[in-house]
């Protein structure tokens, strides 16, 4: 069993509306977020890959696209925009498209946090 990953990035602005009052998260702020897509699976066909890496990596610049210099709680799904919906949200997108997607990785590098998803 192999694992490919490609990664994308993107800066947006969000807010926690239900965030602990009086705290940092209920105002408006910006980060600037990385995403990886991996996608589980066998080599197949004539070329011998488990994914086209090209398609892979348009599908998530694509995704990421969506988000960049945005809102990100105007997304209808991340109202309330933490890791894990945002893991969510890329892994809803992706899935149709790649069958083998197994793991979605977001994070905010400048803070040291990140959120991973496993994806059935």
């Amino acid at each position: 069993m192999f694992e490919i990953t490609k990664s994308a990035a993107f800066d947006a602005a969000h807010y926690l509306p239900q965030g602990p009052q009086g705290g940092p998260y209920t105002r408006l702020h910006g980060h600037s977020f990385s995403v990886e897509a991996t996608i589980r699976g066998e080599p197949q066909g004539p070329v011998g890959w488990v994914e086209d890496l090209g398609a892979l990596d348009a599908a998530l610049r694509a995704v990421a696209g969506e988000l960049d210099h945005g809102v990100l709680n105007e997304k209808p799904g991340l109202e309330s925009p933490t890791l894990e919906h945002l893991c969510r949200y890329f892994a809803e997108r992706l899935k149709p498209a790649f069958p083998g997607l197994a793991r979605i990785a977001v994070s905010r590098p400048t803070v040291g946090e990140r959120c991973v998803m496993t994806v059935d």
